[in-house]
C-alpha cells in the first residue's frame, strides 16, 4: 500500500507550481518546487504540507490580497461535481493539495477576514479547510462562528461539513480549540442546525464533533442525545449512536439510558474459553450465555473487555464492540466469539496473564483469565 504521506509528492507540488505560474507570470516556479520538495522523502504527511505552505509564503507576493487572488485562480473550476477526490491536474488544484493552501490562509490571512472566508469556502469545495480555519476560530471566534452559521445552509456538502469538522474541539492532527473544549455550548447551535442534514458525510462529522465534546462533557452529550432522539428519524438515530460511541464503551449510564439501555437484569452463565493458553497468531475463542432476570423485554449492548498485559507487569483494558440484542423476560441467549491476537500497528503485545470480561450495558458481568504466549 502506498504510504499516506505520498499524497504530497513531487508531481503534485510541480502541478501546484504550474497553476501558480499561470495565475501570476512572475511566480518563481523553479524556486517553489525546489523549496517545497527539499528532503521530501524524510518528511511525514503533515510536515510535507507545512513545508509546501512555507514555500508558498516565500514565493507568492507579500501582499495577502494579491496572493489570495493567485490561489483562487489556481483552483480547479467548479462544475457542480465533487472535486474533493480529484488530484491536481491540468484544470487546477483540488484534493489534498488544498491543505497547505488553507494553512497559508490560516497563518497570514487574519487581517483580511472577508477575503479569507471566501478562500476557505472555495478551497473547501475542492477539499477541506478544517485545519486552516481553526486559526480564525481561536483569534476571531465571534465573527467566524457567524459565518459558519450562514454556511450551514450552503448548497455544497463540503462547505456544510466544514462547519462541524472545523469546530471539532479535539480534531485529530489539528491544534485544539481550548474555548470550545471549555464551553462547547458555543458550537452547539451549529450542530443543531446540521443534525438532520441531507448528507451522511455531514451528519457523520456532526457525530464526531459531539464525540469530541463527550470527552470533556459526557453528561452534556448524554442530555443532547436524549433530546435529539425524541421523534428522531433513522438517520438521526444513527448519528446519535455514533456520537455516543465513546460514552457507550465507557459504560456512561446517563448516555445508555438516553439510548434506551437501562441497567441490565441478567445472569452471565457458562463463560468458557476454548483453551486457557493462546499463542500469538492464534485467536482467543470464548462462549457465554445470558439469562434474563427481568419481567419485561430488555435492550442490551454486549461488549467484551480484554485486559492486556503491559511491559511493566500491569494490565490495561480495551473495550471491543460485540453485539446489540433484545432479550425477552426469562429468555436465554448464547453466543461465541473469536478474538485474534496478531500483529497490528496500534498495539504491542506482551506475554503473560490477560483477562477477558463480559460487559452488558456498561456493567461488568464476569470474567476469566487466560495466558498469552509470544512465539
Amino acid at each position: 500500500m502506498e504510504p499516506f504521506k505520498n499524497l504530497f509528492n513531487e508531481t503534485i507540488i510541480a502541478g501546484m507550481g504550474d497553476h501558480f505560474l499561470k495565475a501570476w507570470p512572475d511566480f518563481n516556479r523553479k524556486g517553489f518546487v525546489q523549496d517545497a520538495t527539499e528532503n521530501l522523502d524524510t518528511l511525514e504527511l503533515k510536515q510535507r504540507s507545512e513545508q509546501i505552505t512555507q514555500a508558498m509564503h516565500k514565493h507568492l507576493p507579500d501582499d495577502f490580497i494579491h496572493a489570495g487572488k493567485i490561489m483562487l485562480a489556481s483552483l480547479t473550476p467548479e462544475d457542480g461535481s465533487d472535486l474533493s477526490n480529484i488530484p491536481v491536474n491540468e484544470t487546477g488544484i483540488s484534493g489534498w493539495a488544498v491543505m497547505p493552501m488553507a494553512h497559508y490562509v490560516g497563518l497570514w490571512g487574519l487581517d483580511h477576514f472577508e477575503r479569507s472566508m471566501i478562500l476557505f469556502k472555495e478551497m473547501t469545495i475542492r477539499s477541506s479547510s478544517e485545519f486552516g480555519i481553526r486559526f480564525f476560530l481561536i483569534e476571531k471566534p465571534k465573527e467566524t462562528l457567524a459565518v459558519l452559521m450562514e454556511w450551514t445552509k450552503h448548497k455544497n456538502e463540503h462547505v456544510r461539513r466544514l462547519v462541524s469538522e472545523g469546530t471539532r474541539p479535539r480534531l485529530p492532527w489539528a491544534m485544539q480549540l481550548p474555548a470550545f473544549i471549555k464551553t462547547p455550548t458555543l458550537i452547539l447551535p451549529l450542530l443543531q442546525a446540521l443534525k438532520d442534514d441531507s448528507s451522511e458525510y455531514v451528519r457523520r462529522s456532526v457525530a464526531n464533533n459531539l464525540n469530541d465534546i463527550a470527552k470533556d462533557h459526557p453528561d452534556l452529550v448524554a442530555e443532547i442525545a436524549g433530546q435529539w432522539l425524541v421523534g428522531a428519524s433513522k438517520d438521526r438515530q444513527k448519528l446519535v449512536r455514533h456520537a455516543c460511541r465513546t460514552l457507550i464503551k465507557q459504560g456512561h449510564q446517563a448516555t445508555l439510558q438516553a439510548l434506551g439501555y437501562d441497567r441490565p437484569k441478567v445472569s452471565l452463565v457458562g463463560l468458557q474459553l476454548e483453551r486457557p493458553v493462546v499463542k500469538f497468531g492464534q485467536a482467543l475463542v470464548f462462549e457465554m450465555g445470558l439469562v434474563s432476570k427481568a419481567k419485561s423485554v430488555q435492550n442490551l449492548i454486549v461488549d467484551y473487555v480484554i485486559h492486556h498485559q503491559k511491559a511493566n507487569g500491569r494490565t490495561t483494558p480495551k473495550v471491543f464492540k460485540w453485539k446489540v440484542l433484545t432479550l425477552k423476560a426469562g429468555a436465554r441467549h448464547s453466543a461465541s466469539k473469536k478474538h485474534p491476537f496478531r500483529q497490528i500497528t496500534t498495539r504491542v503485545y506482551y506475554p503473560g496473564i490477560h483477562r477477558i470480561e463480559i460487559v452488558i450495558n456498561g456493567e461488568t458481568q464476569g470474567g476469566v483469565d487466560f495466558e498469552l504466549l509470544m512465539t
